[in-house]
């Protein structure tokens, strides 16, 4: 039946227009069973759909999250949509998927837009250092959650931070490799103008300081000052790193990528140059998406818990938008190093001690024979050893 109103609903119910909201908005706390069910029942049966616009009218505002991400190109984007669409939905909550670029005019524009479409509720991803192009957003009433973006000093004291710990995942990495054996590793990444990828770069220093090695000593490429991002581009310049290092005068045995597009990219590169990464390079990738052990070699990376983090992500989103605001808060989630096989120790053929000197590489952006985890509680299996196997 087209047309129907909540009078009618409520007419066929029995109770009044009031009550039919009340179930329609979730405040069914004091109403009786039987009341419940009979609502209920006469929605069903009328095939009743509340009029969205009507309610946007009264309320001032829609069940809608708006999701602000760099760029679907990386999957792993796509991936943090699905998942928070999927708890949106089984809230009653639609969700609007944007790619910004990391460009704070687009998301200023799209926040813009999705404030005056009713939506009060927006998951910013990009995890610029400063959020001040939004801030008059937020003044306006609109809530964010900054999603694989630690809280830094200066935000609004409204914003909610969740991030998983990319430090301690870049840590875990390097680590990794350097008791594998590798002296001469390369970091490659984008810009590193962004939190999440200045951390995964002090997380890589810190494990070679950690490891005895200067990271001082570390060579740039082509340098950490561009502005360039290349969210969409990742694998091409992950590729473009490891022709050009592979085919210089001193070559890395190992690399570690600021995500698993750029590590595939990395993998390509290696036969451009005619190696084979997980046997005579190394490479250690940062998301686990799917496409990650779908890779031949599967890849080794970090795994960001998506599942977990879009669940603390949502939360906030439908406390806020049901209420008044409040003060924002900050979570930071353990990482997990997977591995697989696109790392091995270093080769017989390259000296594992005889180059003390570690290349850091920025150019684009977050083995053993089976899969295993390890955390940040203790160091990451060499190959053989025994640990929990991830599927």
């Amino acid at each position: 039946m087209s047309g129907v109103t909540i009078h009618q609903v409520a007419a066929a119910a029995g109770v009044s227009a009031s009550t039919v909201s009340n179930v329609l908005n979730g405040r069914t706390d004091r109403m009786q069973a039987a009341t419940l069910a009979r609502v209920e029942q006469t929605i069903e049966r009328l095939s009743y759909r509340p009029n969205r616009a009507a309610r946007m009218l009264r309320t001032g505002r829609i069940k809608v999250i708006g999701l602000i991400v760099p760029s679907v190109a990386n999957p792993f984007w796509g991936s943090l949509a699905r998942e928070l669409e999927a708890i949106a939905l089984a809230e009653g909550y639609h969700v609007l998927l944007c790619n910004s670029e990391r460009d704070p005019a687009r998301e200023l524009k799209y926040g813009e837009e999705l404030l005056a479409d009713g939506v009060s509720g927006v998951v910013l991803c990009s995890s610029l250092p400063s959020l001040e192009h939004v801030e008059p957003l937020l003044s306006r009433g609109l809530k964010m959650v900054a999603f694989d973006r630690t809280a830094q000093a200066g935000d609004p004291p409204s914003l909610a931070s969740i991030s998983v710990d990319n430090a301690m995942g870049a840590e875990l990495a390097t680590r990794h490799l350097l008791e594998l054996g590798h002296r001469r590793l390369a970091f490659v990444s984008g810009s590193v103008n962004s939190v999440n990828r200045r951390e995964r770069l002090r997380g890589f220093r810190a494990a070679l300081e950690e490891a005895g090695l200067d990271p001082a000593d570390a060579i740039v490429w082509p340098g950490a000052d561009t502005t360039e991002f290349g969210d969409k581009d990742a694998a091409e310049l992950g590729r473009n790193a490891a022709r050009e290092l592979l085919s210089g005068p001193r070559p890395p045995t190992a690399f570690v990528a600021i995500n698993d597009m750029c590590a595939i990219g990395i993998c390509r590169g290696a036969k451009d140059a005619g190696r084979t990464a997980g046997r005579d390079v190394s490479v250690v990738g940062f998301d686990d998406i799917l496409l990650a052990d779908l890779f031949e070699p599967p890849l080794t990376t970090v795994r960001q818990p998506l599942t977990e983090m879009a669940a603390e992500t949502f939360p906030p989103r439908r406390d806020r938008l049901a209420s008044a605001p409040s003060a924002g808060r900050s979570l930071l989630i353990r990482p997990r190093l997977v591995v697989r096989e696109s790392t091995a120790p270093v080769s017989a053929s390259v000296p594992a001690q005889a180059d003390p000197q570690v290349n850091a590489v920025t150019g684009g952006h977050g083995g053993s024979g089976g899969a295993c985890c390890a955390d940040a509680a203790g160091a990451s299996p060499g190959p053989g050893a025994g640990s929990e196997a991830v599927g």
